[in-house]
This record gives structure tokens, C-alpha cells and sequence, in this order.
């Protein structure tokens, strides 16, 4: 009796402890989002994970790229710089253009007579009226810092002064003036000095926006190889949920022949759920990994691309290639981005320095000026003089008679005047032009710096692409060998040679030797990116090529991709 009771105890005790399993399993995979009814692949395609018929759309390497391009947010932010030096560059040229300019008045003045010879009679006013019409033009010279100015004025002036000769009279002038420094402004200027920086400045805005589009085509394949490692992760968790699941179905049967005893269950049991639980892992990984790549290749939330499921196509191949260093040391340095905007840096500080050096030079203008004077109107003939003076008749005349003289050339005036200064001591100017010379020294130094940290860089990545590929060399092995130990543990397991714990452990090998080579040939795909990138070669071996237009609004650079193909849109970009 008490034999029986035991027994009835012990068996009791397994089917607690095998309900209490199954209600853990059930609680996990609910957590996981996985049913444990229908097997492993619940919760991993992108209709499920949505919770609704997510549509999904293939994608190869070749169209992230390419959508890239065409939407990405941050090269379209880039894009726009080049823009803003356009319209800086227009707004600096704009000092050379000719500026006109003209007067319109009329004016009168009544003034007491005080003399004789005012031409009015004591305690009487002489009238004048005076209407000018005047017209000028004037530019800065785009050379040698010169300024010129025409002048042509004009007015007509009627008086009730008994002395004037002309009433009306006209007395048109004409005068051209030009002054052109020596020294000081003679070869660069203020104007042209910022006209040379920024232009510089605009080419190096494309140099950042040649970078940028080099650094997002690299983190988009890098986003892509990251996305297909995680559905490969994703489909290596599936295979081992099903190795998993069909151990635990195996067992059971043993069980139900009695080969086995139902303790041995449990473990397979508990590999299951591990596995289940790598699952649910590897699928949130996945689903992060695609958010990633959406966020480079999509041009907003609105982005068709980013409410759909993405399929990569491709597949990261193991290919060995043989890695030359010291020729990847010469490209980037040739090609590097940062290296060409330290010389554009450079040749910036180069021009200030020049503009500075011409400001401690002594302030020498030299300005001439010519003019003419024409007279005409109508005429008074008299007799006496003041106020006793009597008109006795006119000679007809007018504006025409005035320009009749002025171009006659009868009363020229000219003057030519040399202006110098020179401040006595150190001057501001000096101090800026030492301060110049130091800085200039720093980008000097600081090119240097780059160049030797561009030479490291690229040997790192160089050195890693190779040890990568014996890694994924030892990955492969080590994954050929985990197959075939769980092979034969499950040989041995099926004539009763092993045990249940070694079968699982064997699985776990597998599992964990299957994403060890994804992750190896993952590690050597992102390295020859990150070679590439260090090189500067990105572009050219996607066949994409950057145009410098130079246009003035033209938004200073084009993408064209020389393989061929359809139209990418947005302005500037083509494929």
C-alpha cells in the first residue's frame, strides 16, 4: 500500500511539474509574440509583425542606393548650401555694377537788394528761379580697385536782376572723375578678397556635399548588409526552433513507447523555449534593422517605402580579394574630402593673408577729373550799368546753344590730385597680418596632421579587411564541424549511443556556429565599405559620378550615375 501511494505520488508530482512547463512555454511565447501552436514561423513575416497584410516590396542593394539618392533627407539638406554661396557670390558681384542716378528740382529764392551791383532798386527783392535736371552714372572697376563717375548736369535759371546778361540762362556741366589707388587696394581689396573666400567657401560646400553623399551611400549598405544579417539571424532562430521542436516531438513518442522516461522531456522542452525565446530576439532585431535602412533610403513619413515591409534581395558574399594598402594610402590621399577641404581652408586663410598684407600699405589715390561748362539762353543787349542799365534788345537763345558750347569745348576745367597716407608705427593692420600668418601655419600643420591620420585610418581598415577574412574563413570551418557533431550525436542518440543533454548542447553549437559565420561575413562586407569610404572610392565604384555646374543658382553640383538607367528626379540627380 504504501508502495502505491509513492507511485501514485511520483506520477502526480510529473504531470504538476509537465503542466507547469507547458504553462511556461505558453507564457513565454505569448510574451514573445510567438504561438506556440503554430510553430515557429508565427510573429516573423511582416504581415504578422504589423499585426494586419503588411505589403512588402523586394529590395536590392542597388535600389537602396539609388533611393538613397533620389530622397535621402540629409543629402537633400546638402544640397542646398551651394545655393546660398550663389546668391552670396551674386550679392558681392553686384558691387561692379553701374549705379545711375538723377535729380529732378525747382527752387526760388527771393533775395533783399543790399548793393548797387545786386541789380535791384533798395528795399526791392531779386527774384530767382532755378530747375535742374541732373544725371550721373557711376562703378567700381572689377581691377585694380578704380572707382569712375559721369556727371551730366543741367539748369535753367531766370532772375529779375537788372545785371543779368542771360534771362533765361542755361548752363549745363559735364564732368568725369576717376580715382584709382596705387598702393594700398590696388591688387585686392575687400570686395575681391570676399569674392575669392567665398567662392572658396562655395567649392568646399560641394566637397562636404560630395562627403555626405559618400558617408550615406556607406551607411546605407552598411544598413542593408546589418538588415539581411537579421533576417538571416531570424531564419537561422527558425531552424533551430524547428530542430527544437522536433526533438521535444521525438522524445514524446519515446516516451509514449517507453524508451524514454518523461523526466527526459523537460530539457528538450526547455531548449525549445530558449530557442523560441532567440527567436522573438532575432525578429525585433530585424525589425529594427529595417527601421534603419528606411531612415536613409525614405524622404519622409509620407514615403511610400515606409509604411511597407522591406524583402532584401541581395546576399553578402564571401569572396577574398587581395587588399593593396600602400595603393589605398596613395588614392585617399589624393581623393579624401577632408584632406581637399584643409587645402581650400588653406587657400582661404592664403587670400586673407594677402588682403591683410595689402592693408599695411601707404593709402595712395590718384584722381583726375575732367569737365566741361556750357552757356546759353536768351541774351540781353543794354546800355549803362546797374541799376541804371536799360535793355535795349535780345539776342535769341536756349538750352541747344548751351550744349553748342559744351561741346565746343569753351570752358574746360580740369584737376588732378595724389593723395597719401601712412600711419606712423605699428598699425592694426600689421597686427592682423602676424595673427594671419600664424594661422596660416596651424592649417599648414593641420593638413600634415590628416594626411598621416588618413594613412592610419586606411591601414586599420586595410588590416581588418584581412583579418576579417580569416575570420570568416574559421567561421566556416567551425560551422561545417558543429553540423556534422550534431549529426552524429543524433545518430548516436537514435540507437541510444548519447544522451538527450548532448543532442541539445549540439543544437546550441549549431545555432551559435550559424550566426557566427553571418556575423563574419557581415564583419568583412562592412569593412570593405569602411575601406572604400576611407579611400574616397565610394562613389566610383558605384559608378556615380558628382558634376560641379558652377552655375550661378544652379545649386553648384549634379549626381549622375554612369552605369545607365532611369531618371532619379529632384533636380540634379540622374542615373
Amino acid at each position: 500500500m504504501a508502495v502505491s501511494l509513492l507511485a501514485v505520488s511520483t506520477a502526480s508530482a510529473q504531470l504538476v511539474t509537465e503542466a507547469r512547463i507547458q504553462e511556461l512555454i505558453r507564457a513565454a511565447a505569448q510574451r514573445a509574440g510567438v504561438d506556440a501552436s503554430t510553430g515557429p514561423t508565427a510573429g516573423t513575416d511582416h504581415a504578422s509583425a504589423s499585426g494586419g497584410s503588411q505589403p512588402t516590396v523586394s529590395l536590392t542593394l542597388d535600389d537602396a542606393i539609388k533611393l538613397a539618392l533620389e530622397r535621402n533627407l540629409d543629402i537633400a539638406v546638402q544640397r542646398l548650401n551651394p545655393q546660398t554661396f550663389d546668391f552670396s557670390l551674386a550679392g558681392l558681384r553686384s558691387t561692379y555694377r553701374p549705379t545711375l542716378s538723377s535729380t529732378v528740382s525747382q527752387q526760388a529764392i527771393t533775395t533783399p537788394s543790399t548793393q548797387t551791383i545786386s541789380g535791384a532798386a533798395a528795399g526791392t527783392g531779386i527774384e530767382t528761379s532755378t530747375t535742374s535736371w541732373n544725371g550721373g552714372i557711376a562703378q567700381n572697376m572689377p581691377w585694380g580697385g578704380g572707382t569712375f563717375q559721369v556727371n551730366l548736369n543741367n539748369n535753367r535759371q531766370t532772375s529779375t536782376a537788372l545785371t543779368a546778361l542771360f534771362n533765361p540762362v542755361f548752363n549745363p556741366n559735364w564732368a568725369a572723375q576717376f580715382t584709382q589707388p596705387l598702393l594700398r587696394n590696388l591688387k585686392v581689396d575687400n570686395t575681391r578678397q570676399q569674392l575669392v573666400v567665398t567662392k572658396l567657401n562655395q567649392e568646399t560646400s560641394e566637397i562636404q556635399l560630395q562627403a555626405s553623399i559618400i558617408n550615406t551611400i556607406s551607411n546605407v549598405r552598411n544598413a542593408y548588409w546589418d538588415y539581411v544579417f537579421a533576417v538571416q539571424s531570424v531564419e537561422v532562430a527558425q531552424r533551430s526552433v524547428a530542430l527544437a521542436e522536433q526533438l521535444v516531438a521525438d522524445n514524446k513518442t519515446r516516451v509514449e513507447i517507453g524508451t524514454m522516461a518523461p523526466i527526459d522531456v523537460v530539457q528538450a522542452q526547455s531548449q525549445a523555449a530558449t530557442q523560441r525565446q532567440n527567436l522573438a530576439q532575432a525578429t525585433g532585431a530585424r525589425r529594427t534593422a529595417e527601421l534603419t535602412l528606411k531612415r536613409l533610403i525614405v524622404s519622409g513619413t509620407q514615403d511610400p517605402n515606409w509604411s511597407v515591409g522591406l524583402e532584401p534581395v541581395d546576399r553578402p558574399e564571401f569572396a577574398p580579394q587581395p587588399i593593396d594598402i600602400e595603393g589605398a594610402v596613395r588614392r585617399a590621399l589624393d581623393v579624401r574630402t577632408d584632406l581637399a577641404q584643409a587645402r581650400k581652408t588653406l587657400a582661404m586663410n592664403d587670400a586673407s593673408l594677402k588682403f591683410l598684407h595689402n592693408q599695411t600699405l601707404p593709402q595712395a589715390d590718384l584722381t583726375a577729373r575732367y569737365g566741361l561748362i556750357g552757356q546759353g539762353g536768351m541774351q540781353y543787349l543794354s546800355s549803362g550799368q546797374g541799376i541804371n542799365r536799360v535793355v535795349t534788345g535780345t539776342l535769341p537763345g536756349g538750352y541747344g546753344d548751351a550744349l553748342n558750347t559744351l561741346l565746343r569745348n569753351s570752358f574746360p576745367t580740369w584737376n588732378v590730385a595724389l593723395t597719401v597716407s601712412y600711419p606712423i608705427g605699428t598699425s592694426a593692420q600689421d597686427a592682423a597680418v602676424a595673427r594671419a600668418r600664424v594661422q596660416l601655419s596651424q592649417v599648414e600643420a593641420q593638413m600634415r596632421q590628416i594626411e598621416l591620420q588618413i594613412a592610419t585610418d586606411v591601414t586599420n581598415a586595410g588590416t581588418q579587411v584581412q583579418n576579417n577574412v580569416e575570420r570568416v574563413e574559421a567561421a566556416q570551418a567551425a560551422r561545417e564541424f558543429a553540423q556534422r557533431q550534431l549529426e552524429a550525436e543524433q545518430s548516436k542518440f537514435e540507437v541510444g549511443m548519447s544522451t538527450n543533454y548532448f543532442v541539445v548542447q549540439a543544437q546550441r553549437d549549431l545555432a551559435t556556429a550559424q550566426n557566427n559565420g553571418l556575423q563574419a561575413v557581415l564583419a568583412y562586407r562592412k569593412s570593405l565599405v569602411e575601406l572604400e569610404r576611407l579611400q574616397q572610392t565610394t562613389l566610383q565604384n558605384a559608378n556615380i559620378t558628382i558634376l560641379n555646374t558652377n552655375t550661378p543658382g544652379a545649386g553648384g553640383a549634379a549626381i549622375a550615375n554612369t552605369a545607365g538607367g532611369g531618371g532619379f528626379g529632384g533636380g540634379g540627380f540622374a542615373r
